[in-house]
């Protein structure tokens, strides 16, 4: 795929992904994995906006809705309530943000575009958890990342099984990228869904076969900020993770992501800056 032709309509803006774009995550959540992204504070909000701007962040990604394993399962209205408290609370520290919503529900897309401008739409069930939410975004207008997952948030760890990994993740997507297009939905973002109902074994074969993912010819999200797929293998937890999570984040840059979803905005903007420099000498071959 060639990145310097690749973009999405943002608020009427384009992003274009000749370099790769980092989405810092703002959890407006009490449960989130990683305790120490959980804002629920307005102080908290603001302070947590304002670093992943500092940072270099280019896109907000605001949750309300803990999609950690055997997460509590909370009602759309709560859900609606936390995220209006932290749309308030951004777009006041920040007017002209790029903002995602991470949500699988519908209702809850719509209220955060209507309602506030939210530019994305960051749906970890690809459809799945919400029969409305695929004709719901094409309405819209707005892009949408779909995450591949087997199961849901409640029951995706209990013994994830594969016959063929990579093939099972490409029909997903192809089969749901078609739906999509049916409904004349605009922008479409791929993130594989590392962690969501896969062993470590799968994540890892996932980030062995990541570059089949581009065959798409649709931009690559991918996070795995300071996940268990890191510390089961180095030790520690979240909190001794961020090492690893460079690391994997450097690969995938080498294997086509467009997007990094990370709690670390700064050294997720540094790992951009080092590819960047170096694939300025990638030259095209010349042909005879």
């Amino acid at each position: 795929m060639d990145k310097s032709t690749t973009t999405i309509n943002v608020n009427g803006r384009l992003m274009d992904f000749s370099v790769p774009q980092v989405m810092g995550i703002l959890n407006v959540t009490p449960d989130s994995f990683y305790a120490a992204s959980r804002q629920q504070t307005a102080a908290g909000i603001a302070g947590r906006v304002r670093q992943i701007i500092e940072e270099g962040g280019s896109i907000i990604d605001i949750g309300a809705y803990s999609s950690r394993s055997n997460a509590e399962d909370i009602s759309p209205e709560e859900e609606m309530n936390r995220l209006r408290q932290g749309l308030d609370i951004v777009f006041q520290e920040k007017p002209d943000a790029i903002v995602s919503v991470d949500t699988f529900r519908a209702d809850v897309a719509r209220m955060c575009v209507e309602e506030y401008g939210v530019a994305i739409i960051n749906d970890i069930a690809a459809g799945e958890m919400d029969a409305d939410m695929f004709a719901t975004v094409a309405r819209l207008r707005v892009p949408y990342i779909m995450m591949h997952m087997k199961g849901t948030p409640q029951t995706m760890q209990q013994q994830p099984h594969y016959d063929n990994l990579l093939q099972e993740v490409m029909y997903y997507f192809s089969e749901r990228v078609a739906r999509l297009r049916d409904l004349g939905a605009c922008d479409i973002i791929l993130d594989p869904g590392f962690g969501f109902g896969k062993t470590l074994g799968h994540n890892y074969e996932l980030l062995d076969k990541l570059e089949e993912l581009t065959a798409f010819e649709l931009p690559l999200l991918v996070g795995v900020s300071r996940k268990s797929m890191i510390y089961r293998l180095l030790g520690g937890g979240p909190e001794e993770a961020l090492n690893g999570t460079s690391v994997i984040n450097t690969i995938c840059l080498m294997k086509g992501a467009d997007i990094l979803r990370v709690h670390d905005v700064k050294a997720a903007v540094e790992a951009v800056s080092l590819f960047t420099e170096m694939n300025k000498f990638h030259r095209p071959a010349l042909s005879i």
